[in-house]
């Protein structure tokens, strides 16, 4: 874990209320923190930090036209975990940083769009040879009713997770990892809604279900790399007292992920799993 990366997202969240007041200052735009603790951190299906726990922050700014900007740091362990007798990245590689820009709209009829750019870093020096770049930049799209969304992202950059052209997979067809994609489903239930609990402990109530394909396009030595994950979970939300803004939760996910590519630290990183955490927003 960097230190640096993590104290200023908790710092930072401290600090919200003096940031928020200047933020707000501006005409139109509104600022959001957020900071959480895990149990792991789970992308797409795969745990980055080998089940061990994961201390993560965000913020986001929004102007009222729907363009909005956002910064967000977790650690990970992944790139240095062993990966059959290597490691991908030399040194660094304990950080992920995301930024992200876009564009989000509900129309009056209860649709909604979102399109916009993120770009995945992870600081460090990599193994060359062996592993394309960690870093990774897609472009995404989702399209939204109700409690249903559904998104599509897909990779820009030559390297996507250290998947792609390298010359280590060249000669077996190795190629390049633009036009690599994720494909998802996901569905956000209003429980509480669901079951009239607007008051009381059974208020706050959201049910999460995912599915999606991750699919790499990166030459047949690649292939393997493919997978689909799966994500059930509940969480509830407190909106009052000293618990404004405090979410917890947990979530079971699964990938049909094939050992030969997704074996780190001994273990694949798919595997059936569960996940709980607290969060606070600002």
């Amino acid at each position: 874990m960097r230190k640096s990366l993590i104290t200023t997202a908790v710092l930072g969240a401290l600090a919200a209320p003096s940031f928020v007041f200047a933020a707000d200052s501006a005409p139109g735009v509104t600022v959001a923190y957020n900071v959480g603790l895990y149990s792991q951190y789970i992308f797409r299906g795969l745990t980055q930090t080998d089940r061990g726990p994961a201390v993560q922050g965000g913020v986001d700014l929004t102007h009222s036209s729907g363009f909005y900007l956002g910064a967000w740091g977790t650690n990970i362990s992944w790139l240095r975990d062993d990966y059959f007798g290597a490691t991908t990245y030399n040194s660094g590689g304990r950080v992920e940083l995301d930024l992200y820009g876009g564009y989000r709209y509900n129309f009056a009829n209860g649709v909604g769009i979102d399109f916009g750019a993120l770009q995945y870093v992870y600081p460090g020096s990599r193994n060359k040879a062996s592993f394309a770049r960690a870093n990774t930049t897609e472009i995404y799209g989702a399209l939204s009713y109700g409690w249903v969304q559904a998104k599509i992202s897909t990779v820009v950059s030559k390297g996507a997770w250290s998947i792609g052209k390298t010359p280590a997979n060249e000669a077996a067809g190795g190629e390049n990892a633009q036009g690599t994609y994720y494909a998802e489903l996901n569905a956000t239930i209003p429980v509480s809604d669901l079951i009239g609990a607007k008051d009381g402990a059974a208020s706050g109530i959201t049910g999460i279900a995912h599915i999606a394909r991750q699919e790499f396009n990166a030459g047949s030595v690649n292939d393997p790399s493919s997978y689909t994950d799966y994500k059930l979970g509940l969480q509830k939300s407190f909106s009052e007292g000293a618990l404004n803004g405090v979410n917890v939760g947990g979530y079971w996910t699964y990938a049909n992920t094939k050992d030969i590519a997704w074996t780190y630290a001994g273990r694949n990183i798919g595997d059936s799993t569960g996940t709980v955490f607290v969060q606070k927003t600002f």
